[in-house]
Formats: C-alpha cells, structure tokens, sequence
C-alpha cells in the first residue's frame, strides 16, 4: 500500500467509498488450475490470499450482498482465438482443473459465470446481472492481478462502475506483475483496497 500511495489522488477518498448496499464482490478464476500444487499453471501467491478472499466473501455475505464467481474455461469445440494464440494452453471445461477450490466453494444461488477471454464482461451475463441488482461498485479478488483482474477492473471502469481492488486479495506469478499492476490500476481505474478495509466497512 505503501508504494501506491503516490498514485492516489486525496479527493478520491471522499468521492469512493464502498456501499454497504449497493456493493458486489467478484471472485476471479479462484480455480485448481492456478492453486493445485499438481497443475503446471500453479501460483504460489495464490495459497497465500485464500484465507481474505474467504474473509470477504463471508461478509459480504454477512450483508447479503452479491458474491459472484467465475471461472476461465474452455469448451471443447470453442475456439479459444488470440489466447490460445498467446498461450499455447489452455482451460478445458468439464475438467479437475476448472473447478473453483473447495475452501472457496460457492453457496447455493451465488453465480459462477464461465469465461473464455481475461474480462469478466466478455461473452458472459456479468454486467446485466449487476445493473438488474442496482449495483454501483465492485470489489475484485482472485488472480492474476494483471491479467483478468486487471482487465476486468478496467472493464467495469468504462462501465462507469466504482472499483476497489483488494491488494492482499489478489495474486500474480510475480511481485514485480502484481505491484506494476496494482500502480498503474491505482493510477486510473480502481482504489487500493485492504482486506481488513473491505470487511471493516461492511462490518461496520
């Protein structure tokens, strides 16, 4: 937090807070691909947020707040485009690997949207959803933080949606990916949020 201080500007502080009623919290790609010790695609990082984001989830659910999920998958027959382009790999639906680890398992009527692209917004029902429930600003959690959360972020920016990145609920491959993506967000697109912050103001 200490190093994106630079990057906040003073009237933010005033002009965006989290509302404790029109408030939803997206947990990104929280699946075994990326926390499996097992999986080539493992984050290390990742173990170590999985306690927040379960601290987040339960208060928003404490508020009844929205929780939603997704998760990067792959059908079989879809093509994958520039990703699978990029990556030379690929997320197959239906497979161990797409599953959303347990300790974070989604309650009943809490949404799992299936991605196929880093934005959240692309080819899924995530923005109707929260302009039907009259939300305002979401909290992002889940990895990586400079690819699908951060292009989510930027997303729900253009949607003229309120954003608050949880940093300590967020994880990279690298420090160096997490805090350059963390200053250039902080710069342009959301607040810098700790875990504490996040379930303090919905405690409150």
């Amino acid at each position: 937090m200490a190093e994106l201080k630079p990057y906040i500007s003073g009237h933010r502080n005033e002009t965006h807070r989290l509302s404790r009623e029109h408030s939803a919290l997206l947990v990104i790609d929280m699946q075994r691909y990326f926390l499996d010790e097992s999986s080539h695609a493992y984050l290390p990082a990742s173990r170590g947020i999985v306690g927040n984001v379960s601290s987040i989830i339960d208060a928003f659910r404490g508020r009844s707040l929205p929780v939603i999920y997704t998760r990067h998958a792959h059908l079989k027959d879809e093509q994958p485009g520039a990703m699978d382009r990029w990556w030379k790999d690929k997320i197959v639906e239906g497979t161990e690997m797409s599953e959303i680890v347990p300790e974070l398992e989604p309650k009943g009527g809490e949404p799992v949207l299936r991605k196929s692209r880093y934005s959240a917004f692309v080819g899924t029902d995530l923005e109707r959803m929260l302009r039907e429930r009259g939300i305002t600003g979401i909290a992002i959690t889940g990895v990586m933080t400079h690819l699908c959360c951060e292009t989510t972020a930027r997303d729900a920016f253009m949607r003229d949606l309120d954003v608050f990145f949880v940093v300590d609920g967020t994880a990279s491959d690298t420090e160096d990916l997490h805090i350059s993506s963390l200053k250039t967000l902080t710069d342009g697109f959301a607040i810098p949020v700790s875990t504490e912050e996040v379930v303090g103001w919905l405690r409150s």
